[in-house]
């Protein structure tokens, strides 16, 4: 497994703990177990990995055919996955 993946994997229970913690899940009443919870928390770190390398891509180039492509690229996997700001 690569070691970014590991990293996100302990970023999403780290993550998933300190909402608790601070009283923004209550992981208790909810249909989700804790694995669960930390399943889709670890998937939403990725996903926003995903859109944050397609802004690193427009930022990086002047071209205008890869800023939009790198734009498209974004708002697909925000759609896909549906993700919202």
């Amino acid at each position: 497994m690569n070691e970014r993946i590991r990293e996100l994997a302990e970023q999403a229970k780290f993550q998933l703990d300190q909402d608790i913690k601070d009283g923004k899940k209550d992981w208790k009443n909810t249909p989700q177990s804790y694995d669960e919870m930390v399943q889709v928390k670890f998937a939403e770190l990725i996903v926003s990995e995903c859109v944050m390398l397609c802004d690193k891509v427009y930022e990086q180039n002047d071209n205008v055919k890869i800023q939009a492509g790198a734009t498209f690229c974004r708002e697909d996997i925000k759609k896909h996955f549906g993700v919202e700001e």
